[in-house]
């Protein structure tokens, strides 16, 4: 079967979104919107992706839980994973090796965990749009194994990628490649091409997808997926 795949989006936990931004609005919208896969990638933090999975499994939604991780390069890769408990572990991980800083709201963004009803459960005291003490090949090689897919996101962006940061794509065990548009002309050493919005707001969801040909619809079966290249941009 082919699935309709939003490979990244924020929530009201990253400092650059908007507050409205809850997952249960971003679930809603996915859905509306005809997205059957939908990932949830924060900025360096995993908090609400209990609320995320939730609210994919009563909406019918495959959910791909995650974060956008910071390198030490200053480059954004998604780290994605089968569950929330998985998600929150690799996050607490990448939270212990960011850069502390207090957040400022009024200055950077608010950085809200809430519930499914948008009650709120926190506020994330330490910015989240900083990097981490991690590079590239390190993150790359935790991601693995704890069992996740590698990700490096937005790879033809002008700035926070692997191609702005690096001038090139080292040759890494990678799940797949993110783009933005359709990577004419970029060496992608072969790998999966993926989609995303990269929503902060509500309106952004769904406007970049990619269709996935699985066999059955689950993390293992996305995951076969891209290492059999069943994507179309």
């Amino acid at each position: 079967m082919w699935l309709t795949a939003d490979f990244h989006n924020h929530s009201c936990l990253s400092p650059c979104a908007s507050l409205e931004m809850s997952p249960s609005v971003l679930v809603a919208e996915a859905a509306r919107k005809g997205v059957q896969v939908l990932v949830l990638s924060d900025h360096n933090s995993a908090r609400n992706t209990p609320t995320f999975e939730s609210l994919c499994r009563t909406a019918g939604l495959l959910p791909l839980c995650g974060m956008e991780v910071t390198t030490q390069e200053e480059l954004h890769c998604l780290c994605l994973f089968a569950d929330a408990a998985e998600a929150a572990a690799f996050g607490t991980f990448i939270e212990d090796h960011l850069l502390k800083l207090t957040n400022q709201p009024e200055k950077w963004g608010d950085q809200i965990v809430v519930d499914a009803q948008e009650n709120v459960l926190e506020e994330v005291p330490f910015y989240l749009g900083t990097s981490t003490d991690i590079p590239l090949t390190a993150l790359a090689e935790y991601c693995l194994a704890a069992g996740g897919l590698f990700v490096p996101a937005h790879i033809d962006r002008a700035s926070q990628s692997i191609l702005s940061q690096l001038g090139y794509l080292p040759d890494l065990p990678y799940s797949a490649l993110e783009v933005r548009r359709d990577a004419a002309g970029l060496d992608t050493r072969g790998k999966p091409l993926v989609k995303g919005s990269d929503a902060h707001y509500a309106a952004d969801v769904g406007t970049r997808t990619c269709r996935l040909e699985v066999d059955h619809p689950s993390f293992a079966g996305v995951r076969e997926a891209l290492e059999k290249g069943r994507v179309l941009g």
